[in-house]
């Protein structure tokens, strides 16, 4: 067998970890120990606590904790903490903030916050018997989860409600429970899985013996139990509007430019290939406060650009309009998040991103999220029909580039000066400092 393989890997400290990782597949090259070592946090009770979060930890990745100052969100000024490793996406934030302000700030607002999950079956006799079935063992099965639900229950959530769904015409023999929950503070992951396998496990006890399946003798069989991260029910919508003289900017009249910026948006809701582009700028500014926040950003991910396809083909998430001298721009995001349970307790510096939002709970944390994506976006595609976007991204991207030259303290002072008034490129970037060594 090949000593690349390991049989009780978990078992062993995070040390002998590295040490066979490294013998193994790093060539046993010690500045590679030394570099995962090196990530350790000095503190061992914290690097402990962190070590713990996953499986098979052996060092820290780190990523660049920022903050994006001037957000006025309904009527409260905020400092927005992001983590994410992209150049230009915090700038981006902060400028759109800065504008807004100027113009009255964002507006946010939470739709609703129903989450989902499903217990899905297979079932090949009559529809009929199954529907019966459900429909008696219903009272039974949100009995079977009060035990579960008495602490969400308390903060004035749980089960909303419990419906039976035939799915027979895309899938022979589907069916499916539906349960919806409202989880209040709590993303709620644990608590709706649950949930869900209490039921499913009670559901199917109940089928021995039961009068609708023993004539046919088949039974309904249970294949998973597991939560949506589809949640368009759990809806928060962000909002900028001023008048359109009040965007005259980069030479545009206001009109000018509110109708570029229009044009701009409809192309992103008819055309899948920009829409994914555009949706991925938003994204940029959704995910880094969600990480910062100590939540989900897959499933957030997962759940927001399945609802950009919810009308039968994808398209913006975003939308703009101008009506009687009036710029308006806003967009709508499904966000199950969290405020209490998970990272939000264990990880110190999401503890300090929840004291500079004022320590929101889930609907609040929703609306800021919200209107960091929609923040985002605008930067984006008021780059994109004025300067351009690599003007920006590359005037944000020197610093990168001057690391990857390995670039001295004084020759980053005199290319930053340098490239003011030049292109910026990895090459140009590459000859001028090449120049100043000669």
């Amino acid at each position: 067998m090949s000593s690349k393989t390991i049989s009780g890997f978990s078992k062993k400290s995070k040390s002998e970890k590295i040490d066979w990782l490294v013998a193994q597949y790093l060539g046993n090259a010690p500045e590679a120990k030394d570099l995962l070592t090196t990530y350790w946090h000095p503190d061992h009770d914290r690097q402990q606590k962190h070590d713990e979060f996953i499986e098979n930890t052996l060092s820290n990745f780190y990523m660049p904790y920022a903050v994006a100052p001037n957000f006025m969100i309904n009527g409260a000024v905020l400092a927005l903490p992001m983590v994410i490793e992209e150049s230009s996406v915090v700038a981006a934030a902060s400028y759109a903030a800065k504008f807004w302000m100027q113009r009255g700030g964002f507006s946010a607002a939470v739709i609703s916050t129903t989450k989902s999950g499903q217990i899905h079956l297979i079932y090949s006799g009559a529809a009929k018997d199954l529907m019966a079935y459900f429909e008696r063992i219903r009272p039974a099965l949100i009995d079977s989860i009060e035990p579960l639900s008495k602490s969400m229950k308390a903060r004035g959530g749980g089960l909303k409600d419990l419906v039976f769904e035939s799915r027979t015409k895309d899938l022979d023999h589907y069916y499916l429970i539906e349960a919806t929950f409202d989880t209040k503070d709590a993303m709620g992951a644990n608590f709706i899985n649950s949930c869900l396998e209490q039921m499913a496990a009670t559901f199917t006890a109940g089928t021995q013996g039961a009068a609708e399946f023993l004539e046919a003798q088949v039974v309904p069989e249970v294949v998973m139990s597991i939560l949506s991260n589809y949640v368009p029910e759990c809806l928060v919508r962000a909002q900028v509007s001023c008048p359109v003289t009040a965007l005259a900017q980069e030479g545009l009249t206001g009109q000018e430019f509110a109708e570029k910026f229009v044009q701009a948006i409809r192309i992103a809701e008819t055309e899948p290939r920009r829409a994914v582009t555009h949706n991925k700028g938003i994204m940029n500014g959704v995910d880094a406060l969600v990480l910062a926040t100590g939540n989900d950003f897959r499933a957030v991910e997962a759940g927001v650009h399945a609802y950009a396809a919810h009308r039968g083909h994808y398209q913006s998430l975003s939308h703009a309009s101008i009506q009687d001298g009036q710029f308006t721009f806003w967009l709508e995001l499904p966000l199950a998040l969290g405020t209490v349970g998970g990272l939000t307790k264990l990880h110190p510096l999401v503890q300090v991103s929840m004291a500079l939002l004022g320590h929101p709970d889930a609907p609040q944390l929703m609306r800021i999220v919200a209107v960091a994506g929609l923040a985002q976006n605008f930067a984006a595609i008021r780059s994109l029909v004025t300067t351009g976007i690599q003007k920006g991204h590359m005037k944000m991207h020197l610093l990168n580039l001057l690391n990857q030259a390995e670039a001295t303290d004084s020759e980053k002072e005199s290319a930053t000066a340098h490239f003011k008034d030049h292109e910026i490129s990895n090459r140009t970037v590459v000859d001028y400092i090449d120049s100043l060594r000669k």
